[in-house]
């Protein structure tokens, strides 16, 4: 028996109550508490399966590669379980992109003012190749799947391969039809009328050189080529940022003053595009000051002339960003003419032989490759104004061109692409230290 012998309670009832011994009570909690923790142990296992079921459908898993945003203001990616959706500030659409095994693209399609959706990866695509920067295309390896362009102003060396060899063909910008064969048609005017197929991309409005080149994100979205953006973009922003701070290093007590001059139907202005002040910038040089440039100059008003020499004589270094229709024609004379000058040897700018230009590189007489290759590189465009701003003479530049000294254009030959169309092109990294 288990009962103590000890005097037994007694129950409301006025009965004894059975005491249990100390004992009796050990032997019982001996047997009971095995069972309990068997009981827990299994509790716990049976609910690990349901509590990582529950998880997996509270979580959505991402699937495939992703991009983050760092520099760029004017779009932004969202991420979701089989699809992203691309915000685009400057149309002010969003893009759905919806990947190709999944059950969404099956049923859904949006065509609206605001919303347009596509199914990734693209399996072909169209460029309205006017100020559009086909390099980023080249960077991500996808000129294979690039099917049509609307003119020949491209100053791709591959791009311009294919497009010779057949691979790619001429569409007109205004045939919707024509256009709809294409699962995407990218552009850069958002004001033009425009089919379901077609989505903007804009990375000239952004402010800053490097904003422009992690547009290469944006496109990489329709590709499901997030990867190869992200290390394409991380290079070339480490060179950049490693030139800067070179830059940085070389300024003297005195920053040399660098002025963006443009001439138009006989009036001459300084250039404000904030990407253009940011690479003078960063590349060690200051800018002139903004209560200048707000002023134009005519050339037929001998104050306004003289206003604007008396300017020049004070500046360091001069980019001459004049709308040439040869640029190779362009030259010093052309500039003395332009600005009214016989005598050059007031201008220090000329005598130290520091005008340039940024139509170096020329396809068909006529297409710059500032408005491409330079949109996707900038860290050449910077590794260029560092040149120009700190003259080393061992320093072959890319997009500039040196005036002062009549440097000739280069001319964008086809036959200089080896690459194969589905290879992509790596950044051309420059010298640091």
């Amino acid at each position: 028996m288990c009962l103590t012998n000890a005097a037994k309670p007694l129950s409301k009832s006025g009965k004894e109550t059975p005491v249990l011994s100390a004992s009796c009570r050990r032997l019982m909690a001996s047997s009971v508490l095995p069972s309990l923790s068997f009981f827990f142990v299994f509790f716990t296992l049976y609910q690990l399966p349901l509590q990582a079921e529950a998880a997996a459908k509270a979580a959505p898993v991402v699937v495939g590669n992703i991009s983050k945003v760092d520099d760029a203001e004017l779009f932004h990616i969202y991420y979701g379980q089989s699809f992203k959706v691309i915000k685009n500030s400057v149309d002010g659409k969003s893009y759905l992109l919806m990947q190709s095994n999944s059950r969404m693209a099956v049923r859904t399609k949006y065509c609206t003012g605001r919303i347009k959706s596509f199914v990734v990866p693209l399996s072909n695509y169209s460029v309205d190749t006017t100020n559009f920067p086909v390099s980023f295309f080249e960077l991500l390896g996808l000129l294979e799947s690039l099917k049509g362009v609307t003119s020949e102003q491209i100053t791709s060396e591959c791009v311009l391969k294919s497009y010779v060899s057949g691979s790619i063909q001429l569409v007109s910008k205004t045939d919707m039809h024509q256009l709809s064969q294409f699962t995407a048609h990218f552009i850069s005017n958002v004001e033009q009328q425009q089919a379901c197929n077609f989505a903007a991309f804009i990375p000239l409005d952004e402010r800053t050189p490097l904003q422009r080149a992690e547009w290469i994100k944006y496109l990489a979205t329709f590709t499901n080529s997030e990867l190869r953006a992200n290390a394409v973009y991380d290079a070339v922003k480490e060179n950049y940022m490693c030139l800067t701070k070179v830059a940085a290093s070389l300024t003297t007590k005195f920053k040399p003053v660098v002025a963006w001059v443009d001439y138009s139907q006989g009036i001459w202005s300084f250039a404000k595009e904030s990407y253009k002040l940011q690479y003078a910038r960063d590349a060690g040089g200051e800018n002139i000051d903004d209560t200048i440039t707000d002023n134009s100059y005519n050339v037929s008003d001998p104050d306004d002339m003289d206003n604007f020499h008396a300017i020049l004589c004070t500046v360091d270094v001069v980019i001459d960003q004049t709308y040439a229709l040869q640029p190779a024609e362009y030259k010093l004379s052309t500039f003395l003419e332009n600005i009214v000058v016989e005598d050059d040897s007031r201008f220090g700018f000329l005598t130290n032989q520091r005008l340039w230009r940024y139509d170096k590189r020329v396809y068909n007489s006529v297409i710059v490759d500032w408005f491409d290759g330079a949109i996707s590189q900038p860290q050449l465009v910077l590794a260029d104004l560092m040149e120009a701003f700190f003259p080393t003479g061992n320093y072959s530049t890319t997009y500039f061109r040196n005036l002062a000294k009549d440097e000739a254009v280069i001319t964008i030959d086809p036959e200089l692409c080896t690459r194969s169309p589905s290879t992509p092109m790596d950044p051309t990294i420059v010298h640091c230290q």
